[in-house]
């Protein structure tokens, strides 16, 4: 029995699709949009142990409706049973390959360069082909950069933290885009999906304002040579209403001035992410992707409205075809009940 929508899964380059085809029971795939490495499942049939273990390491693609929605390689294989039930054989890939440089502790440094040169020179030390850095990234310039013992991983992910960007490893390039604006590195829009009750919405569980107080701004001190003392640079965020003034204060003081607003922005980005969040269950949806947009439709005036993706996960089965969207940062309606109290 085939699964509920069309797939192809590429092992090595090869379409290995027809040879698992009799076996094939379920595929999982999850796109995170940073922090966490993206992820795939796929699970066989084992009854009679005739599936071969894959070997680690061996890249991977996986396609759904014609759209490539993985790239990494093969993690681990596990074989499961219980008593009264067949064996079934779960092949779990990650879009890193940990076993490579970038897990490597680098110690390089460059001075008087942009980000996007140190990015593409650590990501060559580290094994990758490339690195896209979000044109608003690209040109900051710093008198000096270092790895300072850090491995390509941990780099990308402190940079994206203090920057506001989200850093992930797919295969053999890296990206570094803007964080919470949906747009690409090469400055294009990532897609825009539609929830809408009643038609593709599943379920949803949406909590589309949070409760806790949101930063009123980020103040980040620096260090001023010539002067020879302490400053301190604020970023407005915009506090929740009828919330008092909370400060962020980000522990780890800043070189210059440029480096305090830079790192002061960030803040602002992370503090606007959080502003609400939920889950909401699509009937399949392949052209979602993390960093992309969710319009909520046809649920409850204060609910609707436009989230930011987080994650995207895709499940498709032989019963059926479901994708699951982690959402965050409500825009436009959503969080707001401007209904009159009757």
């Amino acid at each position: 029995m085939s699964l509920a929508t069309s797939w192809r899964v590429l092992v090595n380059g090869l379409d290995a699709s027809d040879r698992m085809n009799p076996y094939i029971e379920s595929i999982e795939t999850t796109d995170n949009a940073g922090g966490k490495s993206d992820s795939a499942s796929i699970v066989f049939d084992d009854t009679d142990g005739q599936v071969k273990l894959p070997t680690k390491g061996d890249p991977v693609e996986i396609e759904l409706e014609g759209v490539s929605v993985f790239k990494g390689v093969v993690d681990s294989a596990e074989s499961s049973a219980a008593r009264g039930s067949g064996m079934q054989l779960t092949v779990s890939c990650k879009s890193v390959d940990k076993r490579g440089k970038v897990k490597e502790r680098l110690h390089k440094h460059k001075d008087d360069a942009t980000l996007e040169d140190f990015l593409k020179d650590a990501a060559k030390a580290a094994g990758l082909k490339d690195v896209k850095v979000d044109k608003s990234f690209a040109s900051i310039k710093r008198p000096y950069w270092s790895t300072d013992g850090r491995t390509f991983l941990q780099l990308g992910q402190e940079l994206a933290e203090e920057l506001g960007a989200t850093f992930k490893i797919q295969g053999d390039t890296a990206v570094f885009a803007k964080r919470g604006q949906g747009g690409t590195p090469g400055g294009g829009t990532m897609p825009t999906v539609r929830a809408i009750r009643r038609q593709n919405l599943v379920s949803w569980r949406i909590t589309p304002k949070e409760t806790r107080p949101r930063y009123a701004k980020a103040r980040v001190r620096w260090y001023d040579r010539k002067e020879a003392k302490w400053k301190q640079e604020d970023v407005e965020i915009g506090n929740a209403p009828g919330a008092p003034e909370v400060l962020d204060l980000p522990a780890a003081p800043r070189a210059t001035q440029d480096h305090a607003k830079d790192a002061g922005k960030g803040r602002k980005t992370e503090s606007e992410r959080e502003g609400g969040s939920g889950e909401v269950t699509l009937l399949l949806a392949v052209e979602a992707r993390a960093e992309g947009t969710c319009e909520v439709i046809g649920t409850r005036p204060g609910v609707d409205g436009s989230y930011r993706i987080e994650s995207v996960t895709h499940k498709v089965s032989r019963s059926g075809a479901e994708t699951t969207l982690s959402i965050k940062q409500p825009q436009g309606s959503a969080g707001s009940d401007d209904r009159s109290a009757e």
